[in-house]
């Protein structure tokens, strides 16, 4: 059972990492958009957009090619004693970018649904922007944002060709369920691969569920 365990440890570990960042990362980019008034933030929000629809290897190349030993930034990181590159952050990093558009799209949607008029009142009432962000705009957009974040959680919890690409297959190390359930299925473990295939549809079967229940009412109106 090792097999399975040690993996969904490090899956549980790493989608919960990469979600954290993305709250953060997500929430302020998708306030920031939902707010700014220019020609170029369609542009913008497609370019942060494309990891959806990237293929995973090409984001994991292009984290090698910034984040490796030779990368635009793994020479300085390196320098400075940090590696990224088979190392279970390095699994975050992939995870995040991945699963970034996720939150972001879901956030800033839930920000422009936002009543303008209950921020204003609140800046009347002499709430600084701080405030008003993290007392009024914040708590209504919560369930948009939540929904997000457990998307993005499913999503980091499936995440494969960018994770291997930067961090590899390293058993107890770098070996997330995804990537152990192709090293099960290579080396003919139908068994374990069973197993971790059923934790992770469950797993990421709840986390969509919650998404949905928690999606605002809006959100739910425009589906098909």
């Amino acid at each position: 059972m090792d097999a399975v365990w040690v993996p969904l440890a490090l899956t549980l570990k790493v989608a919960l990492w990469a979600t954290a960042l993305n709250l953060v990362l997500g929430v302020a980019v998708a306030f920031g958009l939902s707010r700014w008034r220019s020609h170029a933030r369609e542009v913008v929000d497609s370019i942060l957009t494309l990891p959806l629809v990237l293929p995973p290897t090409v984001l994991g190349y292009y984290l090698l090619v910034l984040l490796g030993r030779r990368g635009v930034f793994g020479a300085w990181l390196e320098r400075m004693g940090i590696e990224l590159v088979f190392t279970w952050q390095g699994a975050v990093i992939a995870s995040t970018l991945v699963a970034f558009p996720l939150v972001q799209k879901a956030a800033r949607a839930a920000f422009e649904a936002v009543d303008p008029q209950l921020e204003s009142a609140a800046r009347v009432l002499g709430l600084r922007e701080a405030a008003v962000f993290f007392r009024v705009s914040l708590p209504l957009a919560a369930r948009g944002i939540t929904a997000g974040a457990l998307l993005a959680f499913a999503r980091a919890m499936g995440e494969f060709g960018a994770t291997l690409m930067i961090a590899g297959n390293l058993p107890g190390r770098t070996q997330t369920l995804s990537v152990a359930i192709y090293a099960a299925v290579q080396a003919g473990d139908d068994r374990s691969a069973g197993i971790m295939v059923a934790v992770t549809s469950v797993t990421c079967v709840v986390a969509l569920l919650l998404a949905g229940w928690l999606a605002p009412d809006h959100l739910r109106r425009s589906r098909p």
